[in-house]
């Protein structure tokens, strides 16, 4: 069951994913990788909070599968990071690919720890 449950949640975030990135990046023309930026912190904000609360006892196994594990897992999305970072390198974009590694690590750690939090 638990296979299963993965597999929708995996289904929808990968669904969300898609949309939100190409929301963002119609809204923004710039080269920096926001979409997966914004996707990246939310992800982390939303993993933090589910983990908080099913370590409490206040969600059961079966949502953390299928939202934690699955949604969260599909929404958030560390390759297409890396191969953004790589490009804007690639581009001799180099500050920018500071800046978006430095911003997507401390950011994302923090949107973590804040969802841990609330």
């Amino acid at each position: 069951m638990s296979y299963l449950l993965i597999g929708i949640g995996g289904a929808f975030g990968a669904i969300c994913r898609y949309i939100l990135g190409l929301a963002v990046m119609r809204n923004y023309q710039d080269t920096f990788p926001r979409g997966t930026w914004i996707i990246n912190i939310t992800g982390s904000f939303l993993l933090g909070l589910l983990f908080n609360l099913h370590t409490q006892g206040l969600i059961q196994d079966w949502a953390m599968s299928l939202f934690g594990v699955g949604f969260c897992g599909a929404y958030t999305t560390f390759s297409t990071f890396g191969n953004e970072t790589v490009q804007l390198i690639v581009a001799n974009k180099l500050k920018l690919a500071a800046m978006y590694v430095g911003s997507s690590v401390l950011l994302t750690l923090t949107a973590a720890w804040l969802g841990w939090v609330i």
